[in-house]
């Protein structure tokens, strides 16, 4: 056997499979070879072939980019969670500070316009109460408007997105028509039960996609305020 038909029997008896199986378990191979790299050509979508350092290159750089957006993505959502633990302490703060309901309310109020940039605020507490002054939030638990929360409030979650013609009349009255989308918190501690509802005229604003989390903090935050505030004023 001459070396041409040497080499040609070598060739065939290895298979592509057997050089991928060498390459995983050596590869540190082309490090000792590396003139081979510029040897190689690997076909391009574009229809030019390419060298391997090249083609190692655009994988590298692919793969560094991705991370890179899946890092800004992280920062990102690290950001926004600590501007709404902030925001979250201002609301906190104001609720503590209050001595009566009415003081709560009003630092509620100005806190989610002032911090949230909430465009409208309602609270509705299912509850009669003996204060002229507070009619507009304590509302009758048998109130027929409240039927279209009754979900809702069973639930015990929130809702997010565009107010229904029904929803909107009753927690924005003349800026319903304003009100593109709002969250709908329900406030529950207790025995204290209502609605905080929180309006704006950006129809991205509440998404129903959105995370609840914060917005159920909320809802318990204010139901346990008020409750122990409605009680100490018996």
């Amino acid at each position: 056997m001459n070396q041409a038909e040497f080499q040609t029997e070598v060739k065939e008896s290895i298979s592509a499979d057997q050089v991928l199986d060498y390459l995983r378990e050596h590869s540190d191979f082309f490090v000792e070879n590396s003139e081979l790299l510029e040897l190689l050509k690997i076909p391009h979508p574009s229809g030019q072939a390419v060298s391997l350092v090249t083609k190692q290159l655009e994988i590298y750089r692919a793969k560094n980019e991705k991370l890179l957006q899946q890092l800004n993505v992280l920062v990102q959502i690290a950001r926004d969670n600590d501007d709404l633990f902030r925001k979250m302490h201002h609301l906190t703060m104001a609720l503590m500070d209050a001595t009566d309901p009415e003081n709560a309310i009003a630092g509620l109020e100005s806190v989610l316009h002032e911090y949230f940039q909430a465009d409208f605020v309602t609270l509705r507490i299912l509850q009669l109460i003996d204060n002229p002054s507070m009619l507009d939030v304590f509302i009758d638990p048998d109130d027929d408007r409240l039927n279209p929360f009754k979900k809702i409030l069973d639930s015990g979650r929130p809702k997010c997105g565009p107010p229904n013609a029904e929803q909107a009349s009753f927690l924005f009255g003349e800026n319903a028509e304003n009100t593109k989308s709002c969250a709908i918190v329900p406030v529950a501690w207790s025995n204290l039960s209502g609605l905080l509802a929180i309006g704006s005229v950006d129809e991205e604003k509440f998404l129903p996609t959105m995370g609840h989390m914060f917005l159920t903090q909320m809802g318990e935050l204010v139901g346990m305020r008020l409750d122990t505030l409605l009680q100490s004023s018996e």
